[in-house]
């Protein structure tokens, strides 16, 4: 009976934490470490594989895949959802993007239903975003008087809905798409980037910011040779960081570090995405949906060749390697003296990096409008047990993100 008992607190609790309790599947995803991965899933399209390596206390980084309808209502749209959210200051926001991001979306096309707009399109994505926007401000107004830190808490928000054969994507923040697509003169699969990155490191953006805030010479300042909005922030599009768009957030008790000296006239940062639509077509072989983590590391090319050159089963997982691998050597380190690194502390090696595959299956895209095949809902995340202790056997999502 004892031994029973302890063969099952092993299979939840052992030190190879190999899928809690999921060794016959991944269905749920599985944990080593502080990597969480799903080697290979399907959704309405194709086949998909994600994972996720840890390097702060708390995992900023949330992601998931949602497969089936895109609507409340059955007769709705069907097609796939992916999300990456780079948080930033903590991991709340990414967080409530995961919980209510998706559902605003199916929320906003069941209210098209009763207009005369009935599918998918670059305004629901857009409302969407804004009803999360606005959901997390009202979260800070409640949580101000006792936690206002939580205003300098944000993410980045990279979105890809693929509708019938048509891809929308979203961006606020510095994540980033790519795209696989084969050259059939040549046998070569190209990388293309599809997102645009709201990041000040990048001139174009600089440029924007300067327009859009004439009157504030110092909205873009360079500090220790990092470009930063007003000396904070490189990003100039997020959810959250309500401190930057709200003024009654940025005054005490709110960290000093935080507090500008002039009060915030107008928003300083923005919500809105940046959105593209690609026709899907038959060349189109994978997309690669990935936080800055992962990018810091490999070029668009160098991620697209790793897909193409390797199996599709654990593709994410290998990319994650390949970027910490990266990491190691520009440290001059062992891979393997790197993974042995704890959390917090490896934050200074590397990001979080998620990275979600999404591979096109251009006979199941053809037929993409009519199909309604099984739902399918994947979270991105992990299970961080301190040492010596026991906890519930909980699927990753749901330890990752609360409701």
């Amino acid at each position: 009976m004892l031994s029973r008992l302890m063969n099952l607190l092993r299979a939840c609790w052992g030190p190879s934490l190999d899928g809690c309790g999921n060794t016959g599947s991944d269905s749920a995803g599985r944990q080593e470490g502080l990597l969480w991965y799903k080697d290979l899933g399907h959704h309405l399209t194709g086949e998909f594989s994600m994972a996720v390596v840890q390097a702060n206390n708390l995992l900023e980084d949330q992601s998931q895949l949602e497969s089936g309808p895109l609507s409340t209502l059955e007769s709705g749209p069907h097609g796939t959802f992916i999300g990456v959210y780079d948080g930033h200051g903590g991991p709340e926001t990414s967080r409530f993007v995961n919980d209510h991001l998706f559902q605003h979306l199916k929320n906003v096309l069941l209210a098209d239903f009763t207009s005369e707009q009935q599918c998918m399109s670059v305004d629901v994505i857009k409302k969407a975003y804004l009803a999360t926007e606005e959901g997390f401000h009202s979260v800070v107004t409640k949580q101000w008087p006792m936690k206002p830190q939580i205003a300098a808490v944000g993410s980045c928000c990279l979105v890809g809905v693929i509708c019938g054969s048509t891809l929308y994507i979203a961006n606020a923040g510095d994540s980033r798409a790519v795209l696989g697509k084969s050259v059939r003169a040549t046998g070569e699969v190209l990388a293309v980037q599809l997102s645009s990155e709201h990041n000040v490191s990048i001139e174009s953006v600089r440029q924007e910011m300067h327009s859009l805030h004439p009157d504030d010479k110092q909205i873009v300042v360079l500090k220790h040779n990092v470009w930063r909005v007003k000396g904070l922030i490189q990003v100039s599009r997020s959810i959250g960081d309500v401190y930057l768009k709200k003024a009654e957030f940025n005054r005490e008790p709110l960290y000093s570090k935080f507090r500008l000296r002039e009060p915030i006239r107008r928003p300083i940062l923005s919500a809105e995405p940046a959105i593209s639509v690609h026709e899907l077509e038959p060349h189109d072989q994978f997309l690669i949906f990935a936080s800055d983590g992962l990018w810091e590391h490999l070029s668009n090319q160098d991620a697209v060749d790793v897909v193409q050159n390797h199996p599709r089963h654990g593709i994410a997982r290998r990319l994650v390697k390949v970027a910490l691998q990266e990491a190691a050597k520009k440290r001059e380190m062992r891979y393997s003296d790197l993974k042995k690194i704890d959390r917090g502390v490896r934050r200074h090696f590397h990001d979080d990096i998620t990275v979600v595959v999404v591979f096109l299956d251009s006979n199941l895209v053809s037929r993409a409008s009519t199909a309604k095949g099984p739902t399918v809902s994947v979270r991105g995340g992990g299970i961080h047990l301190p040492a010596k202790t026991l906890a519930p056997c909980t699927p990753p999502s749901e330890i990752m993100n609360p409701n």
